[in-house]
């Protein structure tokens, strides 16, 4: 990325503070990366552990298989999800408050015993399933920011950093350069007149 200056002290004054801006900000933005790095691990493992929890659950519960045919599967019905939204490091992410469930009628009399046992199964592997599903958008959220937060860390510390201090040596160079220039033509200028004087 080339840095547009001019060869003068108002440019050198703006390059400057342009420097220090980006200097002063990049402790932070490194913090913010690391932070957001190690939230991402946090929902990806988390995600996992939701994973193997449906897993072993489903796993217990396969010994039933053939008593979920008879199952009413309009039984039990996710009526609402009631999420939060949380900041972390600048990250606005979805927190699971609460499933909300609708339970169809059913006799307790005419219906199989494992009924009432059944409704409570479903509701626990739906809200596991739903809990792991804010986790993995969690964790793309977290994922994107972090990204963003690294190419900036990279943009400051390799691109504009190096940029403006290689722009403000040039002008610095320049600024000594014009300055020797005119102190050498005012030495010339000096020694003609002592010369012109001395004849």
């Amino acid at each position: 990325m080339a840095i547009k200056f001019q060869y003068n002290k108002t440019s050198l004054q703006d390059l400057n503070k342009q420097l220090k801006v980006r200097v002063r900000a990049l402790p932070t933005i490194k913090n913010k990366e690391s932070a957001l790095r190690m939230e991402v691990k946090k929902a990806k493992d988390k995600a996992m552990i939701l994973d193997k929890q449906i897993e072993e659950s489903i796993n217990t519960y396969s010994s039933m298989s053939r008593l979920w045919s008879e199952f009413d599967k309009g039984l039990v019905e996710v009526e609402d999800v009631d999420l939060s939204i949380k900041k972390i490091a600048g990250v606005r992410i979805p927190i699971l408050n609460e499933v909300k469930f609708r339970i169809g009628e059913y006799s307790l009399f005419t219906s199989p015993a494992w009924y009432s046992e059944g409704v409570l199964i479903i509701k626990n592997l739906a809200t596991i399933g739903i809990e792991r599903e804010v986790s993995v958008r969690t964790m793309h959220l977290l994922d994107h920011a972090r990204r963003k937060t690294t190419q900036k860390v990279n943009l400051y510390e390799k691109v504009q950093i190096p940029g403006y201090e290689e722009a403000i040596m040039k002008i610095k160079r320049f600024m000594e350069d014009e300055e020797n220039l005119s102190k050498s033509a005012q030495k010339i200028v000096k020694t003609r007149q002592t010369m012109e004087a001395a004849l």
